[in-house]
């Protein structure tokens, strides 16, 4: 009896967030829409022309291999990766083979075999009307990472939230904004399945990688796809051919598209325009120069949140949309750490805040800043806190806290303004509820005849009556004394 057990190696490449392209002086703009304006005869592989190395590329590169844990190379080289492609302007890629710049380290658990630094290609634009396609260089020479795990995961899960938590990483380190939709991250998946007899001997299976995934939940469901396509082929006698495969959205299934090279195919070298790199001699590329430009990182965000108390679901959301995360931090930045208020704010700002902002998609825009004034969020905290007004109350003034961020409002008015503080004088309920009991008395019958939910009922109404800034504990009390008399 066989079992199959599905391995995963993921290969992701992120266009870096430089001011110009990996070897030349070309602006890098991933939003310029206008084609071939950032181009120049070094990114057009023009005769006579030479590459000069992005600094700042190779820095981004360090840190993200800092972040993860992994082995700074000390020498670096660059090599050419020979290919014909059209978008491949040389017929070259210059790239990085025998030493990359970062080696080893580990993320969410799975370990990492390198990170290296590349160029980017040009943008292919089929029409399939006129059955055309053109070239777009404006992105060929961007500085390009690359990043390979080992094939050590085990589930489309696992894989699909490898990428996310590194797309979080690369925006922290603000390396690169990782949008998939731009191509600007873009994740390759290597699938093989492997065979277990009676749960002992393991036999390596053929790896088919999956092109052209240009979300998570794509490559999630790609890699589903090809582990159920794999294992039945292998089930049913067959055998799997080694080849990189396209995903097909409109038919959620995976297609051949070509045979897949080995790195023998590129046939590598030492590209000859390039100086070889002693890390170690630059000044900029020390680790402990590095290390201090370093942000917190979401590992170390989450552990923070953590220690705090907050809820799991509250330190995810605060650290994957860092704009609410900070706007915690500022508003609870003065309390005791185990002042009620903590909780109190980080609970209206993950649920309420984040409900009138519509963020619940944990793959939902990232955002880095909010606008909420926070002193004023602090002043509400306090309102709600010091019994002033209402939970109710406080989530109507926190929406509109929300809408007029920048006009400088704050709580105070709002309440002020919308009758919204809390009417603690009994004398001022006890007109509400006697309206109520008359306006509502077959509802009083109900309750006395011992439907319970009534009461709940009669309290909404008188609520309701006071604009939300009666006490409801008060109400509950004055309605019920008035019944029971």
């Amino acid at each position: 009896m066989s079992d199959y057990i599905p391995t995963i190696g993921l290969e992701i490449h992120a266009e870096l967030k430089t001011r110009t392209k990996m070897f030349c002086s070309s602006k890098n703009d991933p939003d310029e829409t206008r084609a071939n304006i950032n181009i120049c005869p070094v990114c057009l592989a023009h005769p006579g022309t030479l590459p000069v190395i992005n600094r700042e590329a190779v820095k981004h590169v360090l840190r993200v291999g800092l972040a993860v844990g992994g082995t700074l190379a000390d020498y670096t080289e660059f090599d050419r990766k020979n290919y014909f492609y059209p978008d491949l302007p040389k017929g070259y890629q210059i790239s990085q083979y025998e030493f990359p710049l970062v080696s080893g380290g580990a993320l969410n658990g799975i370990n990492i075999t390198r990170i290296h630094l590349e160029e980017d290609t040009a943008s292919s634009i089929h029409d399939d009307t006129t059955l055309t396609t053109v070239i777009d260089f404006n992105r060929a020479g961007l500085p390009l990472m690359e990043l390979v795990t080992e094939p050590e995961i085990q589930s489309a899960q696992a894989a699909g939230e490898f990428a996310r938590e590194l797309q979080l990483l690369l925006r922290y380190l603000g390396v690169s904004d990782a949008n998939m939709e731009k191509g600007e991250m873009r994740v390759e998946a290597n699938v093989s399945v492997q065979s277990t007899v009676n749960g002992k001997q393991k036999k390596l299976g053929t790896k088919v990688e999956i092109k052209n995934l240009n979300s998570f939940r794509a490559m999630e469901r790609a890699v589903e796809y090809e582990i159920k396509r794999q294992t039945e082929l292998l089930e049913s006698g067959g055998s799997i051919a080694q080849e990189t495969r396209g995903w097909d959205e409109r038919k959620q299934a995976t297609f051949p598209q070509r045979t897949k090279e080995g790195s023998a195919d590129y046939r590598y070298f030492p590209d000859p325009d390039l100086p070889s790199l002693r890390l170690s001699e630059i000044s900029e590329f020390a680790a402990t120069m590095l290390k201090s430009q370093m942000p917190e990182l979401p590992s170390e965000r989450r552990e923070r949140y953590h220690l705090i108390g907050l809820k799991s679901e509250d330190v995810e959301m605060f650290v994957r949309q860092p704009g609410f995360g900070t706007l915690f931090d500022e508003v609870v930045g003065g309390y005791p750490s185990l002042d009620p208020r903590v909780l109190m704010s980080a609970n209206y700002i993950a649920n309420n805040l984040a409900g009138i902002r519509d963020i619940e998609d944990r793959d939902a825009a990232y955002s880095t800043e909010i606008p909420m004034n926070p002193d004023n969020f602090r002043v509400l905290i306090s309102m709600v806190s010091e019994g002033r007004i209402t939970t109710h109350a406080a989530k109507e003034i926190l929406s509109l806290l929300s809408l007029s961020a920048s006009t400088g409002r704050n709580p105070e008015e709002i309440a002020i303004e919308r009758g919204l503080l809390k009417i603690a004088m009994t004398e001022d309920l006890e007109s509400i509820v006697s309206r109520i009991l008359v306006e509502y008395a077959n509802v009083v019958v109900e309750y006395r005849a011992g439907k319970k939910a009534a009461l709940q009922f009669l309290i909404g109404k008188a609520m309701r009556a006071s604009g939300g800034a009666a006490d409801p504990t008060v109400l509950r009390k004055l309605l019920e004394e008035r019944i029971s008399v």
